[in-house]
């Protein structure tokens, strides 16, 4: 049985989040503008969150209407925050590659997986909103979901671990440049 994308991903990245720990050289500065980063892209995963249905409906609204994948521009926001506050530029780099090495992997894949689910509305949709740039203007697509940002699919899309996560790996770099300079 092998190893889904989305499995692989949250399994290497620990190939950079140790070394990365141990060599940070985290300062004020960095810290501040890495946190500032990388709540942008919580906000933006915590919106997108908020809208998607997985496996139900194809989310067209919301951040869905500027671009289809928030949910990875916001990890990468987030990621590039991280490594900001880190100040090791490497690592910056790093995340920067792996990111689109198995992030473009994970988007086309995910792109065949919802044209196959849903067909014309897929294509109609991948048409009008950019794959990962986003766009000012949202798009009108023709028969868009018509759901609206809800708090309990925030939760359920468990997306309070990124949360916890990016708390978590601030509070450590905070620490370290106090206690570990």
């Amino acid at each position: 049985m092998g190893l889904s994308l989305r499995k692989i991903r949250l399994r290497l990245v620990w190939l950079l989040v140790l070394p990365f720990l141990w060599f940070a050289a985290p300062t004020p500065r960095l810290l501040a503008v890495g946190a500032a980063v990388s709540l942008l892209g919580l906000a933006l995963r915590a919106w997108a969150a908020g809208y998607i249905h997985k496996d139900m409906e194809l989310a067209t609204r919301g951040p869905y209407a500027h671009v289809r994948n928030p949910l990875y521009v916001g990890s990468l926001l987030v990621g590039v925050g991280v490594t900001i506050a880190g100040g090791q530029w490497i690592f910056a780099a790093g995340f920067v590659l792996f990111y689109v090495w198995i992030y473009g992997k994970s988007a086309r894949a995910e792109a065949e997986v919802l044209e196959r689910k849903f067909g014309q509305q897929y294509r109609d949709y991948a048409a009008r909103v950019p794959l990962f740039l986003p766009q000012l203007l949202p798009a009108r697509v023709p028969g868009a979901a018509t759901a609206r940002f809800a708090a309990a699919r925030w939760w359920k899309n468990r997306e309070y671990e990124a949360l916890l996560g990016l708390l978590g790996g601030l509070l450590f770099l905070a620490a370290k440049m106090v206690w570990w300079p």
